[in-house]
């Protein structure tokens, strides 16, 4: 990277602080017990909107994997969620009716949080609808990974997106408060993705599966992207950039391989294909607060009025960590 391209990436990065610091006056506190946080605790920090159904299994999963502590940002949620939240003992939470659209997409709020609350501390970034699966996960706890990850000197891991959904119409069995949604969305496209590097950023771009299947089979290259870096070991001088897909300073985004071979990777589960979501892209379609004018609700919205089913016949159902691994979606790499 040359000098003037390396001053850029400072600036941006700059400029993502600042951006945080302005939009961090918009989130009002509405429990904050971070006060219990202690040295070395593993913190997870999500944003949110009206997943009252969603939040009792994803405390559960998380807890269970070994997060100590949950900084929440409810984007004004009528559903009940944000009430369900301030009662639990782990979970500090705020809340905003600020656009979330104008926050980046929610990146300003929790690189805020991040910085404030995460600094020294192994942090996971994910939405409500997405599951963290790293190799060994079935009998080591998270912190077994970031320990073998402090120890081998490394501060990001990488994981693909992998969206799940039900064998036949999404809206068939509803999901219920406090199920595992991997009981209903088991599925999931094996293959069909597309990979390529971004220079500059110096990540991998990972797009395909069943959005690009169904909902951008003409024109693939729009399909949102599968490429994430959820998990950090935070320093107030890091921001993310662009949801998790890519963050600063770039060396961070480097989670794909080494001169060795290719490195620890890990998959995030995606649930967001259950009964719930053709009431949701219709809401999201309306407030026009994702990327692009919504133009991935809009694809979802139109495609699901016809066929709200993605499997097919290449599908495979979901069993555990190393499957995904024999598959090539994630890798234990030089971890026993």
């Amino acid at each position: 990277m040359s000098l003037v391209q390396s001053y850029r990436m400072r600036l941006k990065r700059r400029r993502a602080k600042v951006r945080a610091w302005r939009k961090h006056f918009a989130l009002r506190p509405v429990v904050d017990r971070t006060d219990r946080i202690s040295p070395g605790n593993i913190l997870l920090f999500s944003t949110f909107r009206d997943e009252y159904v969603r939040l009792p299994y994803f405390l559960k999963y998380y807890r269970d994997l070994g997060v100590s502590h949950f900084l929440m940002v409810d984007n004004d949620s009528q559903d009940g969620g944000c009430e369900y939240l301030a009662e639990q003992p782990d979970v500090s939470l705020w809340t905003t009716k600020a656009s979330y659209k104008k926050a980046r997409f929610g990146v300003d709020w929790l690189n805020w949080l991040q910085g404030r609350y995460g600094h020294g501390h192994w942090s996971l970034v994910v939405d409500p609808d997405e599951f963290f699966v790293y190799p060994f996960c079935d009998t080591r706890p998270i912190r077994a990974l970031t320990d073998w990850l402090d120890g081998s000197q490394l501060r990001s891991f990488g994981a693909m997106l992998l969206d799940m959904y039900p064998k036949g119409r999404m809206d068939a069995v509803p999901y219920r408060l406090g199920q595992n949604p991997m009981e209903i969305a088991a599925w999931f496209d094996p293959g069909n993705y597309m990979i390529q590097k971004n220079d500059a950023f110096g990540n991998l771009w990972i797009q395909g599966g069943p959005r690009a299947r169904v909902f951008f089979s003409d024109m693939p290259k729009k399909a949102p992207a599968l490429n994430k870096v959820p998990l950090v070991k935070w320093d107030r001088r890091y921001a993310y950039v662009s949801s998790t897909h890519m963050l600063l300073p770039r060396g961070l985004n480097q989670t794909y391989d080494t001169l060795g071979g290719e490195k620890t990777s890990g998959v995030l589960l995606h649930a967001k294909f259950l009964d719930t979501f053709a009431a949701k892209a219709e809401e999201e379609l309306q407030r026009k607060q994702h990327y692009a004018a919504s133009v991935e609700y809009q694809s979802y919205y139109d495609n699901l009025q016809d066929n709200p089913d993605l499997w097919c016949k290449w599908s495979e159902k979901y069993i555990n960590w190393r499957q995904l691994e024999i598959l090539g979606l994630m890798s234990k790499g030089n971890w026993a």
